[in-house]
């Protein structure tokens, strides 16, 4: 009778071991490729939506926005793609890539000038032409939109040509802001939002109105996106008042 009962129990414990399994598969996981300004917010973001959708696992890929966008037109597997501007979204527009109906221009942020917290030589962009100033460090501009913003606003400012040679690439933003951080440039060029997340560096400057395009964060569901309906479902998530709040926490606003 007790070899009876223990086998029994046995059963029972290898059918709950299954169905637990067979639960845990059924999750969907959905894969966000988003700029990598987007990192703190995105890492609060995931956890509120996890809870209040246990089916679904957020996946987040963070680089340059060019980089992902890459990504996406060599065939990467991915739900939705979380831009820091607007050019790239228009290019996987254009190949339809990209679900039309669901592109949306969500945030907008702003450029500033950051050095470390003990650096009291940089006041301004002007400082940078000066010879105190050896290395400037920004985004690579064909794949982050921070550098190509950077590259405006030292154009309208009469300084490219003389501070050019002493661009540093970074292969995204949090890459500029590690340099400046351990000061191995003098200065770096990133989004307001990057800065605000740092201790160890100090914003000298914003940068004067209309020397850059506007800094808008479109989001889009990926044409090829194996859960549409569940990406669909994520991006309302984002557009919510409650998400709104997140968001504004790490200094983006809504954009208009």
């Amino acid at each position: 009778m007790k070899k009876r009962v223990f086998i029994l129990g046995v059963t029972i414990v290898l059918i709950f071991m299954l169905t637990s399994c067979g639960k845990k598969d059924e999750k969907k996981m959905l894969s966000v490729l988003a700029a990598a300004s987007l990192t703190d917010a995105a890492a609060e973001i995931e956890e509120l939506y996890e809870k209040e959708n246990p089916d679904i696992d957020l996946v987040f890929s963070f680089g340059g926005s060019g980089a992902l966008r890459t990504q996406i037109e060599e065939g990467a597997d991915a739900d939705i793609f979380f831009s820091a501007a607007v050019d790239h979204m228009d290019k996987l527009k254009e190949k339809g890539l990209v679900d039309l109906d669901s592109v949306t221009g969500l945030l907008e942020n702003s450029i500033v000038l950051i050095v470390p917290k003990d650096n009291g030589n940089i006041k301004s962009f002007s400082d940078l032409s000066s010879d105190k100033v050896k290395m400037v460090g920004i985004g690579e501009p064909e794949s982050v939109p921070a550098g190509k913003y950077a590259l405006q606003v030292f154009k309208n400012l009469g300084l490219y040509d003389a501070v050019k040679d002493k661009f540093n690439y970074g292969q995204d933003v949090r890459t500029v802001l590690t340099w400046v951080e351990e000061e191995s440039v003098d200065c770096g060029v990133v989004y307001a939002t990057d800065a605000y997340t740092s201790a160890k560096v100090v914003i000298v400057s914003e940068t004067p109105e209309g020397t850059h395009d506007k800094v808008i964060y479109p989001v889009a569901v990926v044409s090829s996106s194996k859960h549409p309906e569940e990406a669909k479902s994520f991006l309302e998530f984002l557009k919510s008042d409650k998400i709104a709040e997140v968001f504004a926490k790490y200094g983006f606003t809504k954009a208009e």
